[in-house]
């Protein structure tokens, strides 16, 4: 929930304090939104553009799966 909270999906990232604004730029869920919006509300624009949306998911993608491999052997001894 602090994820879904801290994106653009409730509230536009402009209203936001500057501390809620910073945290938005890194959360990737932010980004998931965006693209979301822009392929499916007619007329909506993606503000950081698709390609770029999809790339950060992609990026995050790869990194928590190599993290969650790395993690996983120590978890399961």
């Amino acid at each position: 929930m602090p994820l879904f909270f801290a994106s653009n999906a409730i509230y536009p990232i402009s209203i936001m304090p500057g501390w809620l604004r910073l945290l938005s730029r890194i959360n990737p869920v932010t980004y998931q939104v965006d693209a979301l919006r822009a392929l499916m509300v007619a007329g909506a624009a993606s503000a950081y553009g698709v390609g770029f949306d999809l790339s950060v998911l992609l990026v995050m993608t790869v990194l928590l799966v190599i993290l969650g491999g790395r993690l996983c052997p120590r978890l399961v001894t």
